[in-house]
């Protein structure tokens, strides 16, 4: 499988994201959550280049894509540490246009949630809940897109995340979306997570690898030391086959992923993002830990995004599942995953 090198929704996600998500942004809004000045202004710029419209159709306003076309997109949101849900938004707009839902204002995270005994419904953990506007929320067999506003809100350990909890009258007057129900709220999250870690990882080795280049130790640069080296070998080798994966698990025409493919996709990245961040912070040394340094930024989200929507050993035990169940060759399942259509 090739990418395709002229992505011009990649390049316009990168150039806006470099100039207006940079590290001072995303601690000011780590923060202040969704009350500081810095969350709006840098939505209205993401709104302004129209990305998180791209999975619409073009008669809804959007460019028509679907979600392998907005790959690149969803990397640079992990490159750049964005502290906004865009690729939940994404997802959440499109599926809101094919259920003929209005589209709410602000950015929209996807969850998976239970309904309380009393009609209310609560979601134990929403990623990006402390500054998303809705949530476009999986109970059982129906979605439900609520409001934050009016929810209880509990802290939880990445401060961007937040249990939420709405009373019963609040969910009865939410709009109840009809989703396919081939569609599965995990399934759909992993693959747009998996495409945010291969940017996160990738953005973690190249600056492990300027550090090690730069730092000197005994009269030269620490990477000329092999013990070094290697440690960016077997770091190299998981950031590009985790990218190779979470291609896999976006591939495929329209919003529904693959679930086979995401299975592939989420574990490997899972896999990739203890390794890649444990060797970075080898390498770094102390300095690496330290609130002032922005390798942190990155590597405190891949290991909030290894456990979303399932870590590595519920995606193992689902490819598990299917290998089990399958008759034929196990190389047939390998292909399957694989042979997917050739970007021009």
């Amino acid at each position: 499988m090739t990418t395709n090198n002229n992505d011009m929704f990649a390049d316009a996600a990168r150039d806006v994201l470099a100039d207006q998500c940079t590290p001072q942004v995303v601690r000011a809004m780590e923060s202040g959550g969704r009350g500081a000045p810095a969350t709006a202004a840098l939505w209205a710029q993401l709104e302004a280049t129209g990305l998180a419209d791209a999975l619409l159709s073009e008669g809804d306003g959007g460019a028509g894509l679907g979600l392998a076309q907005v790959f690149g997109v969803l990397e640079q949101c992990g490159a750049h540490a964005l502290p906004l849900p865009l690729g939940d938004t994404l997802v959440a707009r499109a599926l809101l246009a094919q259920a003929g839902v209005a589209r709410p204002a602000g950015s929209i995270t996807l969850a998976r949630g239970e309904r309380l005994q009393d009609g209310g419904l609560r979601c134990a953990l929403v990623r990006g809940g402390a500054v998303a506007a809705s949530v476009l929320v999986q109970a059982g067999g129906a979605w439900h897109l609520l409001p934050v506003t009016g929810a209880q809100v509990t802290p939880q350990a990445l401060a961007l995340d937040a249990a939420l909890a709405w009373p019963a009258g609040q969910v009865q007057a939410a709009p109840v979306v009809a989703v396919d129900a081939a569609l599965d709220v995990r399934t759909l999250q992993a693959a747009v997570v998996a495409a945010q870690m291969a940017g996160a990882l990738k953005a973690v080795f190249d600056r492990t690898l300027q550090y090690a280049n730069e730092r000197q130790q005994f009269g030269r640069p620490i990477g000329k030391f092999q013990a070094i080296q290697h440690q960016l070998a077997v770091m190299s080798e998981h950031v590009f086959a985790a990218r190779m994966a979470a291609q896999l698990g976006c591939s495929g025409a329209g919003l529904a992923p693959d679930r086979l493919r995401v299975a592939t996709a989420k574990a490997r990245c899972s896999e990739a993002a203890l390794v890649v961040a444990e060797l970075a912070h080898a390498i770094h040394g102390a300095i690496g830990f330290t609130a002032e340094y922005d390798l942190q930024l990155f590597t405190r989200r891949l290991h909030a995004w290894r456990q979303t929507a399932g870590s590595e050993a519920y995606w193992h035990g689902v490819a598990g599942e299917a290998l089990l169940a399958h008759q034929g060759m196990t190389l047939d399942i390998v292909r399957r995953i694989t042979d997917v259509p050739v970007a021009l």
